[in-house]
Formats: C-alpha cells, structure tokens, sequence
C-alpha cells in the first residue's frame, strides 16, 4: 500500500472518518477488499456517495485507462469491509458489493459528478465507463 494511501487511512480513523487535503469536503470511507490472486486483505480509502442504506463507490482511479485493483478485488469477491465516519465515530460493516448496470450506473454516476464535479472530469480521462459499485449492508 502506498505512504499516500496509509496516511488517509490513519487519519480517517483518527478523525471520525473525515481528512484533509485533497479530500476534504469529499464524503469517503474505507473500503476492504480481499485480494483476488493473493486472499489479502487490502484496504483503500475510496469517495462514496450515500443512497438510502447503501453507499455507492466509484471505480474512477482519477481517469486511468483501467480500473483501479480493489474494483477487481471485489468482483472475485465481493464480501467486503465498510468503515464510514461521521466525524465521530467511525461505525464497519460488512456489504455485498454489487456492480450497478445501465440506467441506474448512468444516473448514479451522473450524480457524484454532479456533487463532486472532479468526476466528471475523470469520466472525460477516459475512454472506459467508470463503473459503480452499490455496497449493500448484510445482516447477520
């Protein structure tokens, strides 16, 4: 994991789910994907987007040609670790992880982009759809 993404990490749980920086302002939470080739744990601080009792994830990788790792990860598998922050507390839970498709992605996307306008950017990086992922909270 990279010094840059341990750091948001650290201060995201010190601070109740909210950083600085180049996020600040930017709704995020942490997300834990197993590995697809090593069984890993890997954790990533990704921008999220609440919608009722799920939150979306955007695949953006900030407008590279190919999705970023924990996109892949979750496809293989996706039972995933959630932890999001009020700037309190910080609440985990684990989520399926289920790509959205079609209209639904179109719209989702369209309106992150709408909130946090660097994703339209993004979007116009690149030549692929930059997917959506809904996290769904399981009961357990």
């Amino acid at each position: 994991m990279s010094d840059w993404n341990i750091k948001i990490i650290e201060e995201f749980r010190a601070n109740g789910g909210k950083v600085g920086g180049a996020f600040e302002g930017t709704p995020l939470i942490l997300l834990t994907t197993t590995g697809a080739k090593s069984g890993a744990a890997r954790t990533n601080p990704v921008a999220c987007l609440r919608d009722g009792d799920r939150f979306l994830v955007f695949a953006s990788y900030a407008g590279a040609p190919r999705n970023p790792d924990w996109y892949h990860n979750l496809l293989a598998n996706p039972t995933v670790t959630v932890e999001a922050g009020d700037g309190t507390t910080i609440e985990t839970f684990t989520a399926t992880a289920v790509p959205l498709t079609g209209e639904e992605r179109d719209r989702m996307y369209a309106r992150q982009a709408e909130l946090v306008p660097i994703f339209a950017e993004y979007q116009k990086k690149t030549s692929r759809v930059i997917p959506v992922v809904a996290l769904h909270p399981t009961t357990s």
